[in-house]
């Protein structure tokens, strides 16, 4: 399979509005407070001719984007799946990496990615993928049917170096139409072996999940609900960290500490600072896992209605 480019470049700024003071009279002074505008990302360009892609994971190591597609259906296990390869620094250049059904691979519908080392690790419905992250050679696939999975979502490495996966429960019928006739679990794979890290209605349908070492704590993104959420290594239920519209997807942790999330509800980026949530990026319909370029402070914004796959300078 071909993945055709194009990418729309525009200059890299921030927006920033400033009031000036009033002019002074001789015998009344008035003076304005000056004020800054809340900070923007600015669009610098897109890549199109995906295929439902549903997340991107930015790799240091290669300077590259993967973007994972589903090409379909999510819950379908059609086995066209596929997992693209977007240079960072000119997201013209636009490669496979692996094709479902192709070279030994398995890939029904790819959605969160997670690396370790060379290894791309990817969930896919019911099970999570290994391929290299170099070549796209399948490593290993681990089952997740014997714990009844049903819609496998996000994956992050954590600080103990295992796979941890959210399971949002939900299920899509042939008309698209969603179910939730699955729990809300988050799992883990340590050694080939699963085990379960926290299940419950407290987890609101987990999506987007990511590890914040400067804070040693999980940080998630719930579908189901309105708030943002925290959860330490060993507890079993999330706490509150911020609220905001809800349906959430992707998240990611910035050097500086403030956390980006993408939601479904208003079509939007939100940044997360000191637990207080503003609109980074608006009018990005179907937002789903985001990805964080670390070396040029860029999010990329996989839109899962439209196909492609946008890039924000962060502010």
């Amino acid at each position: 399979m071909s993945v055709s480019r194009l990418v729309a470049g525009m200059s890299i700024a921030a927006i920033i509005g400033c009031a000036k003071p009033d002019a002074a009279s001789d015998s009344t002074k008035i003076a304005a407070d000056s004020t800054k505008a809340p900070a923007v990302a600015t669009k610098l360009g897109e890549t199109a001719d995906m295929k439902t892609p549903e997340s991107v994971r930015y790799d240091a190591d290669l300077d590259a984007f993967f973007v994972a597609n589903i090409n379909g259906n999510p819950s379908q296990h059609d086995g066209n799946g596929f997992i693209a390869m977007v240079r960072a620094d000119s997201t013209s250049v636009v490669k496979m990496l692996v094709e479902g059904g192709k070279n030994g691979a398995k890939l029904d519908a790819p959605k969160g990615m997670a690396i370790s080392g060379d290894t791309l690790w990817v969930a896919d419905i019911d099970a999570v993928r290994a391929f290299n992250k170099r070549t796209g050679a399948p490593i290993t696939s681990v089952s997740l049917k014997g714990q009844k999975a049903t819609f496998l979502n996000d994956v992050a490495i954590g600080p103990d170096g295992a796979v941890y996966i959210t399971d949002t429960g939900i299920v899509f019928d042939a008309s698209g139409g969603m179910t939730h006739p699955g729990v809300n679990r988050i799992f883990k794979i340590a050694a080939g072996k699963v085990t379960e890290v926290a299940s419950g209605d407290s987890l609101s349908s987990p999506n987007g999940l990511t590890w914040d070492a400067t804070r040693s704590r999980w940080v998630l993104a719930p579908f189901g609900g309105t708030d943002v959420q925290a959860m330490s290594a060993t507890d079993k239920a999330p706490t509150k960290l911020a609220t905001g519209p809800g349906q959430y997807d992707g998240i990611e942790v910035l050097a500086d500490g403030r956390i980006l999330v993408s939601s479904w509800a208003d079509n939007a980026i939100h940044v997360i600072t000191n637990d207080s949530m503003s609109t980074l990026v608006s009018n990005v319909t179907a937002p789903a896992d985001i990805g964080v370029d670390t070396k040029r402070n860029v999010v990329a914004v996989p839109r899962f209605n439209d196909n492609k796959v946008e890039y924000y300078k962060i502010p």
